[in-house]
């Protein structure tokens, strides 16, 4: 595991999944949100945002968390390890609105977001979420089980597999 690839519904942990991992295999971590959001919510442009990507997974090593399905097929390509966050809408609804709580009441800063984008109750993001599994779960399967015989694929449906996981890792670095 070299470079790793985290995906899944907003609100599931990748984020804080990867922070977890960075600090047991030692891999600088790339969250994609950083680079994509401008101060205010504000979209980098496409172009720019492809070339961005094309930068950022020519790293030897790296864990990059976030969806941006506009670029994920280079990103898998290029990654040796893919963790896949199924978890059911409802777990990634709630997380999601309890960290915009947390963050907008109780000003706790996220070092998975770039800067100027505060919190904020975003109902598009909510939607996005509510249909994620229903948009986009069929897809994000096929291309998991394209992709078993060539690089390692874990689909974490639970937070006990998610602990599992950084459990056995732990033992093994």
């Amino acid at each position: 595991m070299k470079r790793i690839l985290i995906i899944g519904s907003g609100g599931a942990g990748k984020s804080t999944f990867s922070k977890q991992l960075a600090k047991i295999l030692n891999i600088p971590i790339i969250h994609l949100d950083v680079h994509f959001w401008n101060p205010g919510w504000v979209m980098t442009d496409s172009e720019i945002w492809h070339k961005t990507v094309d930068n950022l997974i020519l790293g030897d090593s790296w864990i990059m968390d976030g969806n941006f399905n506009s670029t994920i097929e280079k990103r898998v390509k290029r990654a040796d390890t893919v963790f896949y966050f199924d978890f059911s809408k409802y777990r990634c609804l709630y997380n999601a609105i309890k960290r915009m709580i947390i963050g907008r009441y109780f000003f706790k800063k996220r070092s998975d977001m770039a800067e100027g984008c505060k919190e904020k109750f975003d109902m598009e993001f909510y939607k996005w979420i509510w249909n994620f599994n229903k948009d986009h779960r069929e897809e994000y399967y096929k291309m998991l089980n394209d992709l078993k015989a060539e690089k390692n694929v874990y689909i974490i449906r639970s937070y006990r597999e998610k602990k599992k996981i950084l459990k056995q890792l732990r033992i093994e670095s």
